[in-house]
């Protein structure tokens, strides 16, 4: 009870005092306000506002406080960095960025650069703690109240380093305000979390330079094609001269106005101490010199294959969390990514590419000149209008149907793809459209047995035309799709030497699924017939060569790609094993249950069909194409490491030699046998497969050695486009080539012999015994007709040379005519 009363006296004497200290005060106001009514007004509203304007303005940086990085974070942060792609050779193939930056350690930065950047930009820098407070003044007097600009702004370099890091917010009509607070408040707190000259090194791996490019060290490589560290003092203030305005001061678009500002730079290094005069004037004598290198990646190499490893990458790294549990960003990040590519075989493979391409569109312009080619229907380039990338940006605009047309029928100076290389042409978009639909296009890809790692990947004739990548794409497999028919029938316990005759047959689908050789005396539960009365559910699969009769082992029907005989190995497999194996070897897009995929009707990429053969070359075992062997991060931790994973077998190891025994001949005496006799490749165990689409729309060609499988398609965008006849568009003809002429060089190229060594592993004694008999066998029929050729041409010889001898003069000493 005391206690309280004791608190309530205490309480009631502190007010008595406050009222005796106030009351004169309140005297005075009150007397001012009797005699100066409005002014007392005025004051009163005045000192309100002041007092409320102070409590926001600390309200407001208690927030910023609260909302910006603590210092520990700050000592935490990374700016931006690319992530670099690597050859397995070790070129640097390009790289990935929101800004294209790299960052250098501020001891490899050379100190001149660090003078020129303190002398230019803040020369207090080591005098305040992240702001300077008499360059504020300077600011308030020289530019504001006597309107001259070139006195420099009030900003440290602090808090550009604050702007860089954390870009500005939209705080609508507070925005200036609060970013100015936000800034001041961050660079206060980079004092505190980082060095004088950590904060140089960090500044100068985050600043713009001119043409959009991030960092001391991109910059010192794109004006003067060497790394920082070998920058020289006129070259370091050039570049430090041109931050004031990245594209005013461009040394390449202005060299004017940018060695004027050079030597602005160094007279402020001489100002400030940092440079003696004599050498000042020296230096500012020199005229601008620049090693200008615009590419700092070899962004010409392999763009498809680049675009594809970044696909595969965001896949990658998104179930890969750092320490703090975010994934890692590609862009931002600073990873290391070292690719399966070979750059010296994937140069190989553009140069044949070119070379066989090039010579092959020539042939197809000649092939269809004066003729109408079919993929100029109305319809196809209409198609081809909707998905151009003109078409979408005139429909995001706005712009009618009706319009967008009369746009591309409006002629346009035009840059479009030739061989000879980018040509600008004045002509329609319409017509460019219909000159680009009749490119013949291309996908190869090269990668190793066993390992599944790419060393050579082309995706289309020229990506900055063309981004569609043909190694991915699906298209009809034709005939390259016939190995795994074969090897699922010798998984099945057909002999090799089994023969199977070379029938014209016609086949019928009497339910769903349900084929079967047709029997008139069969009925029909669900009949289906075309307003010609043709049978809809009948098949009558044919040999490209229309030759039918006798019989063939499995190594013949391969060798001589036999359409009847695949045919009947798939009736008699049934459907479904052939499409499980195909799963098993590396086909992954969806295969119809039909029988016709044996002879390649399924759509599948020349990705998964590198596969296929690959797990043949394997000895059986699955193998995927892998284009990524290790991510890294920027300090060098290993995220990632692939190579080496076991595989799962998949065909036996018998039948998989067994087939490339079967396969070598189809390269030596087969449908590929030009590898040999035309391009000289006959030191080599190779083995392949070519294969034609139907109306000879798509061309393919896989094949392998001990170390290498590569494969080819060729064909244009549609499939309308297309050679006329098989001579012409054949994959021995379209694809092959291309796949022979890298081989052919990859074997004679300096440093890559080794990729000739090996052999094949050989099927077993028993086997090999078994796959000694006769290819084909002809019929009673042939064999007749062979034996009556055989005598008429004996006859007519016989009769041809008793006609001769009659028709010689004999001389009477019995001698011929001299």
């Amino acid at each position: 009870m005391c206690d309280k009363s004791f608190t309530l006296s205490f309480k009631v004497r502190m007010l008595e005092k406050l009222r005796l200290f106030l009351e004169p005060g309140i005297r005075r106001w009150r007397t001012f306000a009797l005699h100066w009514p409005r002014l007392s007004r005025l004051v009163k509203w005045g000192g309100t506002a002041g007092l409320a304007g102070l409590f926001l303005l600390l309200m407001s940086w208690l927030i910023v406080l609260l909302t910006i990085p603590t210092v520990s974070q700050l000592q935490r942060v990374r700016t931006q960095i690319a992530s670099d792609i690597y050859t397995s050779d070790s070129l640097l193939l390009g790289r990935y960025y929101n800004e294209y930056r790299t960052v250098v350690p501020v001891e490899e930065i050379p100190q001149h650069v660090l003078d020129a950047l303190v002398a230019t930009e803040d020369e207090r820098f080591f005098q305040h703690g992240g702001i300077d407070y008499r360059s504020w003044a300077r600011v308030l007097v020289k530019t504001i109240l006597q309107g001259d600009d070139s006195s420099g702004g009030g900003s440290t370099i602090s808090q550009q380093l604050a702007k860089n890091l954390f870009p500005r917010r939209d705080y609508a009509v507070f925005s200036l305000l609060v970013n100015k607070v936000r800034e001041i408040a961050i660079a206060r707190r980079l004092e505190r979390a980082y060095s004088k000259k950590e904060l140089l090194g960090f500044y100068l791996n985050t600043v713009p330079f001119p043409e959009n490019v991030f960092g001391i060290d991109v910059a010192a490589r794109r004006f003067f094609n060497k790394p920082p560290g070998n920058l020289l003092i006129e070259e370091g203030a050039t570049l430090v001269g041109s931050l004031r305005a990245t594209t005013y001061y461009n040394p390449v678009r202005f060299p004017e106005r940018a060695l004027e500002r050079r030597n602005t730079v160094l007279g402020q290094m001489v100002r400030n101490g940092y440079l003696s005069q004599a050498t000042a004037d020296s230096l500012q004598s020199l005229p601008m010199s620049l090693n200008y290198n615009p590419v700092v990646r070899n962004e010409d190499i392999a763009p498809y294959f680049l675009a594809h490893v970044r696909k595969e990458l965001e896949a990658i790294l998104s179930d890969i969390r750092k320490p703090d549990g975010e994934p890692y960003d590609l862009y931002t990040d600073g990873l290391k990514v070292y690719t399966t590519l070979n750059s010296r075989m994937q140069r190989i493979a553009e140069a044949a590419a070119r070379e066989h391409l090039s010579e092959m569109q020539n042939r197809f312009d000649e092939h269809w000149q004066g003729r109408t080619a079919p993929w100029m229907d109305v319809r196809t380039v209409e198609r081809a209008m909707k998905q151009s990338r003109r078409y979408q940006a005139l429909s995001e605009k706005g712009l009618s149907d009706e319009a967008i047309r009369q746009a591309f029928e409006q002629p346009d100076s035009i840059t479009i793809f030739t061989w000879e290389g980018p040509r600008k042409v004045w002509m329609t978009p319409m017509d460019s459209l219909r000159h680009q639909l009749g490119l013949l296009q291309l996908g190869f890809i090269a990668l190793e047995p066993y390992t599944g790692f790419v060393r050579a990947w082309i995706g289309g004739i020229d990506f900055s035309f063309f981004q569609y990548d043909h190694v991915t794409s699906r298209r009809q497999a034709g005939s390259v799709f016939k190995p795994v028919v074969y090897t699922q029938a010798l998984r099945s316990g057909i002999d090799p030497c089994e023969q199977i005759p070379n029938e014209l047959l016609v086949y019928h689908e009497y339910a769903k699924g349900d084929w079967a050789v047709k029997d008139w005396r069969r009925d029909d539960p669900e009949p289906h017939f075309s307003p010609d009365g043709k049978d809809e559910d009948d098949w009558i699969p044919q040999n490209a060569d229309g030759i039918y009769g006798g019989s063939y082992s499995l190594e013949g029907a391969l060798v001589n790609s036999v359409n009847t005989v695949s045919v009947k190995l798939i009736m008699q497999l049934g459907v479904e094993p052939v499409v499980e194996l195909a799963e098993n070897m590396g086909i992954t897009s969806e295969i119809p249950p039909e029988p016709s995929i044996a002879l390649g009707t399924a759509e599948v990429s020349l990705y998964d069909m590198a596969a296929v053969f690959a797990t043949l070359a394997s000895q059986g075992r699955k193998v995927r194409p892998r284009v990524i062997r290790r991510i890294e991060t920027h300090d060098g931790q290993v995220l990632a490491d692939f190579g080496g994973e076991p595989q799962e077998q998949v065909v036996d190891s018998v039948y998989a030699a067994t087939m490339t025994r079967m396969l070598e001949s189809v390269a030596t005496v087969g449908t590929a046998s030009r590898l040999r006799w035309r391009y000289g490749l006959y030191n080599i165990p190779l083995a392949g497969k070519t294969g034609t689409s139907q109306n000879h729309a798509d061309g393919w060609f896989i094949g392998y050695t001990p170390k290498l499988v590569v494969g080819a398609w060729v064909g244009g965008d549609s499939p309308l486009v297309r050679f006329r006849n098989f001579e012409y568009g054949q994959g021995a003809a379209t694809a092959l080539p291309v796949c022979a002429l890298f081989l052919r060089q990859v074997i004679r190229e300096p440093g890559l012999e080794n990729w000739k060594e090996g052999a094949f592993h050989q099927p077993p004694p028993e086997i090999l015994r078994r796959l000694d008999c006769p290819l084909r066998i002809k019929s009673p029929e042939e064999l007749l007709r062979d034996s009556l050729m055989a005598d008429s041409l004996f006859r007519d010889s016989l009769r041809l040379a008793d006609s001769l001898l009659l028709d010689m003069p004999v001389l009477e000493s019995g001698g011929l005519e001299q």
